[in-house]
């Protein structure tokens, strides 16, 4: 299958074409599920793989406070790896590669499994368990830890390296027509149901093949999980998924579920039913029911058992990831890692790195904007108690280590606290009352200027006797229709010109009626004269006609 014949509205971007690498590994030899995976990557390689260092240079420290302001938001895309990231990425990647052993596509479980599955739906009789001889080599596991602490964040990490959709289209001069998903994540929709759960699988292939299975398959009147778990599992094995995780259990609503044990009895199923690795992802509110789903799986030594997500504690992994935070400072002066400011981050974040990076981002912010221009640990504990006081109440939880004083704070997340919000509000450029301000002066500035110009103007043209009136018409027209600025010389000639034109087209006017004026040159005043006598002494002088007319 090649790039020409992929579907259309399938998510390109995120696909691959399958290359074949030869494997160490006996088992993952001849199966391309795992040899099109990427290489199974060593310390070293898997350090640089997730490592995120922004880039950094002293002389942005020399730039207009405006300018650093964002150079700080850098930040964000800091990341340093914790232990904790190497056992999931061997997790998953063990996972993965072990599911494809009884999977592979050119032995005959692969077909066997397919049209087990066809039966199995057409016929509407659905098995306990499968197929027990794929079931051996699935290995699947939990992954518990307080809510916002960077569970879905580092199994993101983690898979990055892996392509969304692999594409086959011959392995080994045999053709081979088939689209490989290593890793599909589904996201319990909040306060859901299981069905929903179940749906979002399908929609979310939709997305990456550019099928219609929600349409088929989770769009039928009274459907239920039972009825859909099978279907899953045939597409699981027909689109090769090779681990499914399923994140934020604690989303979903027991009422709408069922109850705990139907809950409960959905994950055993899933777990024993679909044939591939399952991660189950939650908070502590959750752990009873991920849990048990597990123990009562029919998986026998298969579990890799509970990987659970903890807040760093304050030793030397915590040195690391401060210390390589420390090395992003715009302020002018730069601060080195003290015991007490390295100890005032954790107090205040205790321990989650989401939010002890937010607070070093604030805490430059604020001494960039305030011209205080140097981080401390006094200002890092003001910026805590005024922006992180949704968080507080887990905070304090956290710090009393009472596990059920905790879970009465599932729902508060670190991502709660609003940078963005944070970052317009004190930019050296957002301080609103002074552009008002700013604004204001600059429109009063430019209407004066306007005004004194058309003072001055008509000052000039009433001084040549045209009447005050028209005068008046003519400098607002003339002023309204000017898309640039002008000399007040060049708004009494434009005024003239347009007064003169004025005077014509009523003359015009005048002489198409046949009433023409019986006024003379003679019959003016002296004292008085017009626009034309002006105009006619201008050209005994040999002046153009405007000239005579700007003193």
């Amino acid at each position: 299958m090649d790039e020409k014949n992929l579907n259309k509205d399938t998510v390109l971007g995120q696909a691959a074409l399958a290359k074949y690498t030869e494997q160490a590994v006996p088992d993952y030899k001849g199966n391309p599920l795992i040899e099109a995976l990427p290489d199974i990557f060593s310390e070293e390689e898997l350090f640089d793989v997730l490592s995120s260092y922004p880039l950094y240079d002293e002389d942005e420290r020399k730039l207009p406070p405006h300018i650093r302001y964002h150079c700080v938001m850098r930040i964000t895309r800091y990341f340093q790896p914790r232990l904790k990231h190497f056992d999931l990425e061997s997790r998953l990647s063990t996972a993965i590669r072990q599911g494809y052993i009884a999977r592979n596509p050119l032995g005959k479980n692969y077909a066997m499994l397919l049209q087990q599955g066809y039966q199995m739906i057409k016929n509407k009789k659905y098995p306990e368990i499968f197929n027990p001889e794929v079931l051996t080599s699935a290995s699947g596991f939990t992954m518990i830890g307080i809510s916002g602490i960077g569970k879905t964040k580092a199994i993101e990490h983690v898979l990055a390296p892996y392509p969304k959709l692999i594409v086959h289209s011959e392995y080994n001069g045999q053709p081979l027509n088939l689209y490989q998903i290593p890793w599909l994540k589904l996201d319990c929709p909040h306060d859901g149901s299981l069905k929903a759960l179940c749906i979002n699988f399908f929609t979310k292939i939709d997305e990456l093949l550019g099928t219609n299975y929600y349409e088929k398959f989770g769009t039928s009147r009274g459907v239920s999980t039972d009825i859909l778990i099978p279907r899953m599992a045939q597409l699981a094995s027909l689109h090769c998924i090779g681990v499914l995780i399923i994140d934020e259990i604690q989303h979903l609503s027991l009422p709408k579920s069922g109850g705990a044990e139907k809950m409960l009895n959905f994950f055993v199923s899933l777990v024993n039913t679909i044939g591939i690795p399952v991660v189950l992802v939650g908070t502590y509110k959750a752990r009873p029911i991920l849990q048990a789903a597990f123990r009562q799986a029919r998986r026998g030594s298969g579990q890799q058992g509970d990987l659970t997500w903890d807040i760093l504690d304050n030793d030397e992994e915590w040195d690391i990831l401060i210390d390589g935070m420390m090395r992003y400072q715009w302020t002018k002066e730069i601060i080195p890692l003290s015991k007490e400011l390295k100890n005032t981050l954790y107090e205040e974040s205790q321990g989650i790195v989401d939010i002890a990076i937010k607070l070093f981002i604030m805490g430059q912010l604020k001494a960039i904007s305030t011209g205080i221009e140097k981080v401390s640990s006094e200002l890092i504990r003001k910026i805590a108690k005024e922006n992180l006081r949704l968080v507080k109440p887990m905070l304090e939880a956290l710090k009393s280590g009472n596990t059920l004083e905790i879970a009465k704070y599932d729902d508060i997340r670190p991502t709660d606290i609003d940078l963005q919000r944070f970052f317009e509000n004190n930019s050296p450029l957002a301080q609103w009352d002074a552009i008002k301000s700013l604004k204001m002066n600059q429109e009063k500035q430019k209407l004066g200027e306007q005004r004194s110009a058309k003072e001055q103007a008509l000052m000039q043209l009433l001084q040549l006797e045209v009447d005050e009136d028209l005068a008046l018409i003519a400098l607002e027209k003339v002023l309204s229709s000017s898309k640039n600025e002008m000399s007040v010389s060049e708004i009494v000639k434009a005024s003239l010109k347009l007064i003169m034109d004025i005077q014509e087209k009523k003359s015009e006017q005048s002489d198409a009626k046949k009433v023409k004026p019986k006024v003379t040159l003679e019959k003016v005043k002296p004292e008085e004269p017009t626009l034309c006598i002006i105009v006619d002494k201008g050209r005994e002088n040999k002046k153009s006609a405007y000239e005579p007319t700007v003193r």
